[in-house]
């Protein structure tokens, strides 16, 4: 198995830009430009550009696609209007995550599934081992695709200057064909900054010609571009999930607090109806562990795996942690048991290394920006 780290189309650039560059998930990816703090600063007042060309995308075609789809995902997938995403999962048989992907529907019969870049081969032989029987094809278009994001709330400003597509028309977790810079690109109204903002999916040729008049048209705006350091921070900002951290194998979409994309109403079966039934079940009458926002009292910041510690018992786990730029003070996702789960409650501490750092219990997200 190679273990040289793949390269995304932008490659060339981000060194000459002076990105710090990071082995993440196989790939070659820049965690930062300059500054952390500028480039999450930049997403929340301004705009930030991102290459994202290392998500994994998976095309289903055929006249039994979204049959397929509904079968494989936990999603109803046939209430997907054209040009419209939905943000869904796909679980083992137990209920257990695989990854959490955003499935757009590009056409009558066609779809594109975006997994996550861990998970992407994961949810690739998932899809292929469950698609017998269907008349639909599963495609790996991975190489098909170069994902460049601008985000931020001047975002919206910045592409206009470069495409002709209706951006006022289009919704939240919607996407359309149009032209970028005078090349073709799928533009959706999607993130994972918790801004407005547009994923541009567009072939790996063309992505330096996009990236570049980009940062022209956003040079008077304040736009940047950033790495996926500020992405993680700004993403625990917003309260988002991130697979490996708030999302496994070993937790169904109930114990994350994301039942809600479990749809039992859909006609036939799917893969992990019974184990996720059971799971509903559980969640109702006595819930295991709930995900929780952390916000310390002091300095110290809390890291994944870090215990959550409430009069000298061990009562949960970190799983993300950071400073917040935004709010100015440490913050963490954390499992922690129901008793310990309701906002306000005090005697809550973190062990960093020892010591019982104090935090306090708030509902996620942490921020949320002002439409």
């Amino acid at each position: 198995m190679s273990t040289t780290p793949r390269l995304t189309a932008l490659d060339a650039l981000h060194r000459s830009l002076g990105a710090t560059m990071t082995d993440f998930a196989g790939w070659d990816m820049p965690l930062r430009y300059g500054s952390e703090r500028d480039e999450h600063n930049a997403v929340r007042t301004r705009a930030g550009l991102f290459d994202l060309s290392h998500m994994g995308e998976i095309t289903v075609t055929g006249p039994q696609a979204v049959d397929l789809l509904d079968f494989a995902l936990v999603g109803n997938i046939s209430t997907v209007g054209n040009g419209r995403a939905r943000y869904t999962m796909i679980c083992q048989e137990d209920g257990g995550i695989l990854d959490d992907l955003i499935v757009y529907r590009l056409g009558e019969t066609e779809y594109m599934v975006v997994a996550n870049a861990s998970n992407a081969q994961v949810v690739l032989d998932a899809l292929v081992a469950r698609s017998g029987g269907f008349d639909a094809e599963v495609r790996d278009d991975r190489d098909a695709y170069a994902l460049i994001a601008v985000q931020g709330p001047e975002s919206p400003g910045i592409l206009k200057q470069l495409t002709d597509a209706d951006l006022d028309g289009l919704k939240y977790y919607a996407g359309l064909p149009g032209t970028v810079a005078g090349v073709p690109a799928l533009i959706a109204r999607t993130g994972y900054t918790g801004e407005d903002g547009f994923e541009l999916f567009l072939k790996p040729e063309h992505a330096e010609g996009v990236w570049t008049a980009l940062t022209e048209a956003g040079a008077g705006a304040g736009l940047i571009p950033c790495g996926l350091s500020c992405r993680d921070t700004l993403r625990l900002e917003a309260g988002m999930p991130l697979y490996g951290h708030e999302l496994t194998t070993a937790l169904t979409p109930f114990d994350a607090g994301l039942g809600r994309v479990v749809k039992f109403e859909k006609p036939g079966d799917f893969v992990g109806r019974k184990a996720l039934e059971a799971a509903a079940e559980r969640a109702e009458t006595a819930p295991p562990r709930k995900l929780v926002g952390l916000v310390a009292e002091g300095r110290r910041v809390p890291r994944a795996g870090m215990s959550v510690v409430s009069g000298g018992e061990v009562v949960g786990e970190i799983t993300s942690g950071a400073p917040s730029p935004t709010l100015g003070e440490p913050i963490a996702m954390a499992y922690v048991d129901a008793a310990h789960a309701v906002p306000g409650t005090e005697g809550v501490g973190v062990d960093i290394r020892g010591t019982h750092e104090p935090y306090r219990v708030v509902a996620l997200p942490f921020y949320k920006r002002r439409k």
